[in-house]
């Protein structure tokens, strides 16, 4: 008979052990001291204790019993359901040979569909969701079968693999005994994603702006899907993609993965074939990095967050449900420009004036080196006096984060005039000037006043008097002042010299 055959219920137990029940083997190994039949009249429980993977095996005992979980991480919200196998009747030796060959013949992948090949159905006892310490509890069970199967789970996990737990177990502590209260641990590897840009070099619209996507890898044994979906914003140019891992493996393009920008949609997918998929297991504590090349098109606050699809599964769960994608943290590149008033002195609006836009100051006082914008290097102001120069990166905000003055990645900006309005001086100085999210929104930025030149001074003369009088500020205005320095002196010697006469 099966209970008296230790080498047939050792190849049943150890057949379900092989599931990939991480800490948990379903069933003790029987001895020569073989249990006698379970009791029919008991019943059991499957106390169920989710945890994250962790990063290597955790040596725990796998026999059913509650084992120490101190440093592993609990995963909320992971619903199960518990389905006893019909006619497998635990209380009889046929029932324990039922179920040795049904475990013959199980296929997690396709779990019911396996059961259902086998001739046996199945019944559902229920679902449960495990609670903030991971765990979930299927109580007051009648001896049996049961597949038990995860059926929704947190954004970005990779769920256990469906498995069949017998209700009870021989008892690892007194193996003369059955254990009827279970405790099993099956895992989720969580697999988050992280995006950074970087931007901080970049002055003028059309330069290049990085993007890195970096993703976990499932700490599963198989990989059956993975990709990283990047919905670019269209103020964006998708220029490229690269493909690496963290450790410094390569991979093959087009034979590891395959690299799709859909320019309708703006969205670049980077998918894992099933050969970089296995390179993907075999480095599985090392994480996928993808970096994207744009360039910025249009000015604005571009956000840009990608998604990380683990496995098969989250590839048809829309964004934001249960067994989903997971989203990276969203990461900004800001746009701008300033808008420039000229003025005369009295606050009339000038027209005429054109400006030029430089990195630095060397640069503006030199007039070399102008940013194109717009592919145009000067900038005329309206009629009314306004001009608006746009197209440049934020001067407080770099590679994704705010920064200040004396900062790594701020950037002021500087502003010469090269054409004056006519008629009126061409400022000495360029003008430094900072762009921001206050710049760049409507209404004047800069006020700048021009100068008039002075024209022919008017002295009230009468005839050609007038003609002897020179431009404002020529050599012959400093000798006609000198002239008249030198005649009030003389007239002061004078008056001294009648007045010691008189006083004689």
């Amino acid at each position: 008979m099966f209970l008296t055959n230790a080498g047939r219920l050792r190849a049943f137990l150890l057949a379900i052990a092989a599931l990939g029940i991480a800490l948990v083997s379903l069933a003790s190994v029987a001895t020569a001291a073989s249990p006698s039949l379970p009791d029919p009249s008991r019943t059991g429980s499957i106390g169920i204790h989710k945890f994250k993977t962790p990063d290597s095996a955790t040596g725990l005992p796998a026999n059913g019993t509650a084992v120490d979980t101190t440093g592993l991480t609990p995963v909320p919200g992971v619903t199960f359901q518990v389905q006893r196998v019909d006619t497998i009747n635990l209380a009889t030796n046929e029932g324990w040979q039922d179920a040795s060959a049904l475990s013959g013949s199980f296929n997690p992948s396709n779990a019911s569909g396996s059961i259902a090949a086998a001739g046996f159905t199945l019944g559902t006892v229920g679902t449960q969701t495990t609670d903030a310490s991971g765990n979930a509890s299927f109580t007051s069970l009648p001896l049996g079968l049961y597949l038990v199967t995860e059926t929704s789970w947190p954004a970005g996990a990779t769920p256990s693999a469906p498995f069949l737990v017998s209700v009870p177990l021989t008892d690892p502590a007194n193996q003369s005994a059955w254990l009827y209260d279970l405790h099993v641990y099956p895992k989720n590897s969580i697999d988050a994603v992280s995006k950074t840009v970087d931007d901080a070099n970049a002055i003028k619209m059309g330069d290049p702006v990085r993007w890195t996507v970096v993703g976990d890898i499932p700490n599963v044994s198989a990989i059956d899907g993975y990709k990283i979906v990047d919905q670019l914003d269209p103020k964006l140019t998708y220029v490229g993609a690269q493909v690496t891992l963290s450790d410094g493996i390569t991979f093959t393009a087009g034979t590891d993965y395959t690299v799709v920008f859909d320019a309708a949609g703006h969205t670049l997918t980077v998918q894992f074939t099933a050969a970089g998929r296995a390179i993907l297991a075999a480095h599985n504590t090392a994480q996928v990095k993808v970096v994207v090349n744009t360039r910025v098109n249009t000015v604005g606050e571009i956000t840009n967050t990608a998604l990380l699809y683990p496995n098969a599964h989250s590839f048809d769960v829309t964004p934001g449900q249960p067994g989903g994608p997971t989203p990276s943290n969203p990461v900004i590149t800001k746009w701008g420009g300033i808008t420039v008033q000229k003025t005369d002195p009295s606050g009339k609006a000038l027209a005429g004036a054109v400006f030029s836009v430089y990195a630095t100051r060397s640069d503006a006082e030199a007039r070399t080196n102008a940013i194109p914008l717009g592919g145009r290097t000067t900038f005329s102001v309206n009629t009314g006096g306004q001009v608006t120069i746009a197209g440049l990166r934020y001067s407080d905000w770099a590679n994704g984060a705010a920064v200040a003055p004396g900062d790594p990645g701020y950037r002021s900006y500087y502003l010469a005039e090269v054409q004056a309005p006519t008629g009126y001086e061409l400022l000495a100085e360029p003008i430094k000037f900072d762009v921001t999210a206050a710049t760049t929104a409507v209404g004047v930025d800069l006020k700048i006043e021009n100068v008039r030149v002075d024209g022919p001074v008017d002295c009230h003369c009468h005839g050609s008097h007038s003609d002897l009088l020179p431009d404002t500020g020529g050599p012959a205005l400093i000798l006609a002042v000198g002239g008249g320095v030198l005649l009030v002196a003389g007239l002061l010697v004078a008056s001294t010299s009648r007045r010691r006469r008189k006083a004689a």
